[in-house]
């Protein structure tokens, strides 16, 4: 097994987060995956950050004022099919995109055939390849139109979203999906208040009315799917977690099949960089690997025996240049997935892990942040030809081991204190042995 937890706690106890060579030959302890063999090995893509030829919607309009111009991105819309073989064929069994409202009704009322014979062609392309479809009703994205009634300050919003909602799950529930409602609800409110889609005061009317949509789709899709695995996925924000939560986790904590987390950078009294990553200079932010642990512990304390799935992680280089930190995409993602096995080898009921991104894409409203585990230089190659980093291999033999090797050594050590979870993840840390 993986070296387990030491623990030290300072007081009462607090109950409240690849430089290494990996020999290409390795197996797990006895053959046996040490993640078992129904887990779900991911990746994660959004439409609208990789599609290209997108239709009028909010994020369209907010592309023309920001710092690179949308173009058509990585053109997903016609390499889709090249793409889904390129997950396949590191192993991947979950392939994460968004169905995209603004494509399927352009105009209110109009449904778009043409849009859901392309999702058609998609979904079914990831299933002749083997993997099962996470799909997200809504990544921050809503037709021209509804943003021309006032987004999610207009009272009809619900009403519009669940219509679209509804057609999307009658569609494809029989290609049993993982369904996510809303991608990092939290985070979509900030954008929306950040591009002048929301205003202030009516943050606390989006977050009730996305509430009401979860919970509404959620009962019409065990209703259409019976057995259905539905979520909202939480953008983890160190620290700050629990006040994060009560905006919408909490209440449609009744509701969720699984937790989905996305997890990116930690916080430590030596390490405030996380910052930047809210400057759009994510590159800056120092990794802070084992801070997914605590992020799992914190959900596992939260919601117990509940599954918990890293439903997006990931590490951005500045357009693909080597990081001042050293790091590796292979090593950060050997590290990231050393701490989920340890979350695992603890008794927390972890079911999945997402790579964000399969490839380079359009991080809302810059190319400069790279996470794909193929790079494609939308500004500067017209062929937009997707390039493997060494994180294709790395993740290709993580998948087929099952993890990391019980031997494997994180190519850093936990930060002092920890303040992923604080005071938990402070008081009661990690360690390695």
């Amino acid at each position: 097994m993986l070296k387990r937890v030491a623990v030290r706690v300072a007081g009462a106890a607090v109950m409240l987060v690849g430089l290494i060579a990996v020999p290409q030959n390795i197996a797990a302890a006895e053959g046996v995956p040490a993640m078992g063999d129904d887990f779900h090995w991911g990746v994660a893509m959004s439409e609208f950050q990789s599609g290209g030829f997108f239709p009028d919607s909010n994020w369209t309009r907010y592309a023309q004022e920001s710092a690179d111009p949308y173009l058509n991105s990585v053109d997903f819309r016609h390499l889709y099919r090249e793409d889904i073989q390129l997950a396949a064929e590191m192993g991947v069994n979950t392939f994460r995109l968004s169905i995209e409202w603004a494509r399927l009704e352009p105009a209110p009322g109009r449904w778009d055939e043409k849009a859901f014979e392309y999702y058609d062609d998609v979904l079914r392309a990831i299933v002749d390849a083997g993997m099962r479809p996470m799909l997200t009703l809504d990544h921050w994205v809503y037709p021209g139109w509804v943003a021309d009634r006032g987004g999610w300050a207009n009272p009809d919003i619900v009403d519009q979203w669940l219509t679209n909602a509804r057609k999307v799950v009658d569609r494809y529930a029989h290609l049993d999906p993982l369904w996510v409602t809303f991608n990092e609800g939290t985070a979509y409110v900030m954008q929306e208040v950040k591009h002048g889609g929301l205003s202030p005061v009516d943050v606390p009317v989006m977050f009730d009315r996305m509430a009401q949509a979860h919970r509404s789709i959620y009962d019409y899709i065990h209703a259409v799917q019976p057995g259905a695995m539905v979520t909202t996925n939480a953008s983890y924000i160190p620290t700050v977690e629990p006040v994060m939560d009560a905006q919408l986790i909490d209440k449609v904590a009744g509701r969720l099949d699984f937790v989905g987390i996305d997890y990116y950078y930690g916080v430590s009294p030596a390490n405030p960089t996380a910052v930047y990553a809210l400057l759009d200079e994510h590159w800056k932010a120092t990794l802070e690997p084992e801070g997914i642990y605590y992020a799992l512990r914190y959900y596992a304390r939260k919601f117990p025996g509940k599954p918990l799935y890293i439903v997006e992680n990931g590490m951005p280089t500045d357009n693909g240049a080597p990081r001042e930190d050293g790091q590796t995409r292979a090593a950060a993602l050997r590290d990231d997935v050393y701490w989920i096995q340890r979350a695992k080898a603890d008794g927390m009921n972890v079911i999945g892990y997402n790579y964000w991104s399969l490839t380079d894409n359009y991080e809302w409203g810059t190319y400069a942040p790279r996470f794909g585990l193929y790079t494609v230089d939308v500004l500067t190659d017209p062929t937009l030809t997707r390039r493997p980093t060494d994180g294709v291999d790395a993740y290709r033999q993580i998948i087929s081991t099952g993890g990391v090797p019980d031997a494997y050594v994180p190519s850093r050590a936990p930060a002092g204190c920890s303040l992923v979870d604080a005071p938990s993840s402070c008081l009661d840390p990690v360690t390695v042995d």
